[in-house]
């Protein structure tokens, strides 16, 4: 295995500085998986309030059944445009990989 060489993204950013001496893998990684990890997490609640919502509902705590739907739809419309996200990320990743260097 001495004579493969590591071609992964990763491995080629890890020379590069940024502005304050950081290497721009730990600088852009972190931040990007900040991001990724918060926008996961507003999701994941907007799926769990929706839930609870349905739940109440459904045991007659919650007779508004309009504000149910409003978060029903908005967990729904938050997961769709996370799928978006998580496809355009997918198709500009194999983009690159389909590069010629």
């Amino acid at each position: 295995m001495n004579g493969i060489k590591d071609i992964t993204l990763s491995s080629h950013l890890q020379g590069l500085k940024g502005p304050g001496g950081n290497s721009a893998v730990n600088k852009l990684g972190g931040d990007f998986a900040d991001l990724i990890k918060k926008s996961i997490e507003s999701v994941n609640a907007r799926q769990i309030d929706a839930d609870k919502a349905a739940a109440g509902l459904a045991s007659g705590q919650n007779s508004n059944i309009h504000e149910v739907m409003i978060k029903m739809e908005e967990a729904e419309i938050s997961l769709r445009l996370m799928v978006q996200m998580r496809n355009k990320v997918v198709e500009a990743y194999q983009e690159i990989m389909r590069m010629q260097v």
